[in-house]
């Protein structure tokens, strides 16, 4: 998969840490428990400095009597019993803490994205939307869970054991200080060239979730055309090309975990060496150069800590800015600020005005070009014309997945820009071509129109639908799971699904695109006179590539290259001889030599 087909490619270089400054609205409200966590941390971080100065004592009080060595140890004993338990209790708090608020960023981010437009699809693979709400999550419970807690007590620990270190030794301490900025400078250069390479492999990530998401939902189909080769070859591809960037980013790690490592020790060696000539001419204790010692590797580990958590750090900054990209990705068709409720009962007038309408991939083409049409309540109109007239951009525009780019579509006389989506799509009940149809059983996929549709309800939407028949021979009837997109069913009843949805939706305005276009004659005979019932007394537009399935709308709309060519009954479009005519000639003439039909 090219990467150009995801919004990666037009990504900034990844920013700092203080991205992660983006998780705070989400950590905010469990502040308190955050509190603890860090009272956890800052005892636990006191009780690790507290041990040198017992071992210190312990080995400078050695000839003091046994009494008193006792003493030490118990004292040690409880101390350690301390960090045990302050150890725990960091751990439970600041994992929770994690867990919390990623599911809370999962949750907002999904909540964000099912809201979007087409138009943000055209622009983003959904498999890459998926590993940024899995992969991308996990990174950051790994921050907020574990790194960053770690970060803090190495923070504290390596400014306490600096201190320590002063008060143990100035001399010593101050040939400490001199190797700090040694070690610092490979930690910021090579840090710098992680955090891009981290985001780089996050995107790579997220494209090979992409290749798979396609073509797995397309499994059939690759299958048929036998393209199995091609498409795992596509995938090991980008798969390879995400592990590249991987092995980069992890040489670069490891090139700077083997030079700060040897930086620091190198750095204690030698400082260990000069404090041992002190303790040999008399100038400190054994016990404060073993007190020293322990502060030394406990500074030198937490640095050491320090420039591996940076890594983490900086993996997480790009996770954050990829999430982020989503929870405030721009949508054109947002809701107004100050909505006007659509007035209920809802008559079903729908107007379209010299609607003009290119998508966004293809600008240079006219999907809808000066259409006006206007639709009375109860009325039923027909839909026809070639593949590409622009039938059913009439019925995305009045759904709002797009607006007009010039022109306005109205309901009941209210433009459709003026109101919230959710509540004059209420008012609409949709029978796609291709009908979704979720791993969940029957009964929940029919309930879709009606959540609070009760069982009876919902059968008898399924029998008007004629569906009622092939669910209650499934094995588990209305509670059959269905498979993922309605595996399970043939594409026939899969429409006769979706029918039952809309039935139970009990709209007022119903749009079919093509909805028995997978249906068998027996069973388009079926669905369209239930399609027929459905109808009364409501708006219906009808999209149908068989004409004997509109012959008998109110009015038929003929659409061609974006245009309208010609409305009325059939009879009257027949006389004519314009394009309606020609199609109806195609699709009714008999004998083998017929031309095939062109889809409508």
């Amino acid at each position: 998969m090219a990467r150009g087909n995801s919004i990666t490619e037009d990504r900034p270089t990844s920013k700092k840490v203080g991205a992660l400054r983006a998780l705070w609205p989400f950590v905010r409200p469990y502040r308190q428990q955050g509190f603890l966590a860090l009272i956890a941390l800052v005892l636990t971080a006191g009780i690790s400095l507290i041990l040198p100065v017992a071992v210190r004592r312990v080995v400078d009080g050695f000839d003091d009597g046994a009494g008193l060595l006792d003493q030490y140890f118990a004292a040690a004993l409880a101390i350690v019993a301390l960090l045990a338990v302050g150890t725990a209790a960091r751990y439970y708090f600041v994992t929770r803490l994690g867990e919390r608020v990623v599911a809370d960023i999962r949750k907002a981010v999904f909540s964000r994205v099912i809201t979007l437009s087409p138009g943000f699809f055209e622009r983003i693979m959904t498999g890459e939307i998926l590993s940024r709400i899995t992969t991308d999550t996990t990174l950051i419970q790994s921050v907020i869970g574990s790194s960053l807690s770690i970060a803090l007590r190495n923070m504290l620990i390596l400014a306490g054991g600096l201190a320590m270190l002063a008060l143990t030794s100035a001399k010593l301490t101050g040939l400490v200080l001199l190797i700090v900025p040694v070690i610092i400078l490979p930690i910021v250069t090579l840090g710098r060239r992680l955090r891009q390479l981290s985001r780089s492999n996050q995107d790579w990530i997220a494209s090979s979730s992409g290749a798979a998401s396609e073509s797995l939902l397309a499994a059939q189909t690759v299958q048929s055309y036998t393209n199995e080769a091609r498409a795992a070859a596509r995938f090991a591809d980008v798969t390879e090309q995400s592990y590249d960037v991987a092995l980069i980013r992890i040489r670069t790690r490891a090139l700077m975990t083997a030079i700060v490592i040897f930086l620091i020790f190198a750095g204690v060696i030698g400082v260990l060496w000069i404090g041992a000539r002190d303790v040999r001419e008399g100038a400190m204790t054994a016990g404060q150069l073993v007190q020293f010692v322990i502060y030394a590797i406990l500074v030198a580990s937490s640095t050491g800590a320090l420039s591996e958590i940076w890594g983490e750090l900086q993996r997480a900054a790009g996770a954050t800015e990829r999430l982020a990209e989503l929870l405030t990705a721009s949508d054109n068709l947002a809701d107004p600020a100050d909505p006007v409720a659509l007035p209920r009962p809802v008559q079903g007038r729908i107007t379209l005005e010299e609607v003009v309408f290119h998508y966004p991939t293809r600008p240079d083409i006219s999907a809808l070009e000066d259409v006006s049409l206007t639709i009375q309540p109860g009325e039923t109109i027909a839909l026809v014309g070639p593949s590409g007239a622009g039938k059913t951009t009439v019925i995305q525009l009045l759904q709002r997945f797009w607006d007009p780019m010039t022109g306005r579509v109205t309901l009941d006389g209210i433009d459709l820009r003026e109101m919230r989506r959710d509540d004059f799509r209420r008012a609409m009940a949709l029978v796609p071509q291709d009908p979704a149809i979720f791993a969940a059983s029957a009964r929940e996929n029919i309930a879709l129109g009606d959540p609070e549709a009760s069982d009876a309800q919902i059968e008898r939407a399924a029998r008007a639908a004629h569906a009622h028949e092939f669910i209650a021979a499934l094995p588990r009837g209305y509670d059959t799971p269905l498979g993922e997109r309605g595996v399970m069913l043939s594409g026939g009843q899969r429409q006769r699904i979706a029918i039952a949805r809309a039935i139970l939706r009990d709209a007022p305005v119903l749009l079919l695109d093509e909805a028995t276009s997978a249906l068998d004659a027996e069973s388009e005979a079926l669905v369209q006179a239930a399609v027929t019932r459905l109808s009364e007394g409501r708006t219906t537009l009808v999209i149908a590539h068989r004409l004997a399935t509109v012959k008998k709308a109110d009015r038929i709309v003929v659409f061609d290259q974006g245009r309208i060519v010609a409305q009325g009954c059939h009879e009257d479009l027949v006389r004519e001889d314009g394009l309606y005519a020609r199609l109806a000639r195609m699709q009714f003439t008999d004998g083998p030599l017929a031309p095939a039909p062109e889809a409508l």
